[in-house]
């Protein structure tokens, strides 16, 4: 009997579950469910120890917001907020604080504006309560169906080459060159232990693959980890903190002390609502709030359409089920993570990495959601499987959402170029958000050049004009504010 039969027999002791999320109905098993869960958190993972080392250098030096602290926020906010993703809006994504928007917390409103860490928590919370309203009235969803549809799969063309980048420079297979953007490895060779454990994963997940084996990718992450662990045991390889080029890029595969620690939640509660207006000023204020909620409100946008292209649950518009509660639970993320004092929550593109392990439902969110709930005690536990194991799902993953390229039709030139452009500018940018802007933008302006002004739909002007004062946004800040 083959796993297949067998998965299909279970399904009817789970009725109640099965017909909660629907899952016989969009063509999945509770196993399924379970092995995206795992894939996905597994890729997710690491956000448990880069958000606190991001968000630590905007602490106090002393107070509740400590490095633990911090990474116990992490977890309980993205647990909660990925299980209501599952629960309510049955969609298989998670959510978690955002790169790029933490860095823009640590950086740029504490490094470079002078806020406080509470002060910066309270601008992520206004600006999750404008995405909020935006949500209420429809605006939000009514901009995600204004996109063509063409465009839509060359966002989640896109999104597949930039976290199959994100994977590569996660497993420290390319990294920044001397005298070139990027290179192959430290000195243009592959070399040390840490990338033979991610040439090892990623083949073991082609083969599974190929070979038709169910939880191919999981079965991967798991194997790397394993070899991982036994390459440590034997060779002792350092970190990449160590100086050593050849080192661990982030978690050293080895135990250390107790698997079990009990949480800290000194990050809730830590926010300033007010105390950036009296200090910047509102027109500042207005101004960096702007430029969190574009880039929050379109990275989502991409996120879904590649999570719903990935698992095949796009209707004929492109747009997903459930679109309003996926959206409105994303833009509580960053209320939420203002109020848990862990910067904004949003949807993870990570959780591709579930679908394609054939999540479907939000019943892997919940288990992704479970599993971060449960880091709170275990952390130490959680966040031994290295980067190495866990990016080759990141990379197979962009192999899969490759395959949508076909969906676009190359000979409109009106169509292929914005596809193009927001194919390419998401890598190389490394923002989901810009690409999908230069896409919006060009598409606009090349329908204009050819007398086609009338067939823009009237939200993709307002965004395209939203987009330009984005992309210019330095020199506007410094024309208003002298």
């Amino acid at each position: 009997m083959s796993t297949t039969d067998t998965e299909k027999q279970v399904q009817p002791a789970n009725g109640a579950l099965d017909r909660f999320f629907k899952i016989s109905q969009r063509g999945s098993t509770v196993s399924r469910e379970v092995r995206g869960g795992l894939v996905t958190f597994f890729a997710m993972a690491y956000i448990l120890v880069v958000n606190p080392s991001i968000l630590s250098a905007a602490a106090p030096e002393s107070g509740p917001i400590t490095t633990a602290a911090i990474a116990a926020g992490t977890a309980l906010i993205a647990g909660l907020l990925t299980i209501a993703m599952g629960v309510f809006a049955n969609f298989p994504m998670s959510m978690a604080a955002g790169m790029g928007l933490n860095a823009m917390v640590a950086f740029s409103l504490v490094g470079g504006e002078g806020l406080t860490y509470q002060e910066a928590m309270g601008l992520i919370f206004w600006e999750g309560l404008i995405i909020l309203v935006l949500v209420l009235s429809g605006f939000r969803e009514a901009v995600f169906r204004a996109v063509p549809q063409q465009l839509k799969s060359a966002i989640s063309v896109g999104i597949g080459l930039f976290i199959a980048f994100v994977g590569l420079a996660n497993a420290g297979i390319i990294r920044a060159g001397a005298g070139t953007p990027v290179q192959l490895g430290a000195d243009g060779h592959l070399s040390g232990w840490p990338m033979a454990i991610f040439i090892f994963g990623l083949l073991l997940v082609i083969v599974l693959y190929v070979r038709k084996v169910k939880g191919a990718i999981l079965f991967g992450i798991i194997g790397a980890t394993i070899l991982a662990f036994i390459v440590q045991a034997v060779a002792k390889v350092p970190g990449a903190g160590d100086d050593s080029p050849t080192g661990w890029m982030g978690t050293v595969p080895e135990f250390h002390g107790s698997p079990v620690s009990l949480p800290e939640f000194g990050t809730l509660g830590q926010v300033d609502f007010f105390g950036a207006f009296e200090k910047l000023g509102v027109l500042s204020v207005i101004l960096l709030i702007f430029s969190l909620m574009l880039a929050d409100f379109f990275d989502t946008m991409g996120t879904m359409v590649a999570v719903g292209a990935e698992g095949d649950l796009l209707d004929e518009s492109g747009t997903p089920p459930h679109s309003a509660r996926i959206l409105m639970i994303d833009s509580l993320g960053a209320m939420a993570g203002g109020l848990g004092g862990v910067s904004s929550n949003t949807a993870y593109v990570e959780s591709t990495a579930g679908v394609g392990e054939g999540a479907r439902t939000g019943l892997a969110s919940v288990v992704t959601g479970l599993l971060f709930l449960l880091a709170l005690f275990f952390a130490p536990l959680m966040t031994l499987v290295p980067a190495e194991a866990a990016s080759t799902a990141l990379v197979f993953v962009g192999f899969l959402m490759m395959t949508q390229v076909t969906e676009i039709d190359w000979s409109r030139q009106e169509m292929a170029l914005p596809a193009f452009l927001t194919i390419a500018m998401m890598p190389f940018s490394y923002s989901i958000s810009v690409g999908i802007g230069v896409g919006f933008v060009s598409y606009t302006v090349i329908q204009i050049a050819r007398g086609h002004a009338r067939k823009i739909h009237p939200l993709m002007w307002v965004v395209a004009a939203l987009f330009v004062v984005y992309f210019a946004m330095t020199p506007i800040q410094q024309l208003l504010l002298g």
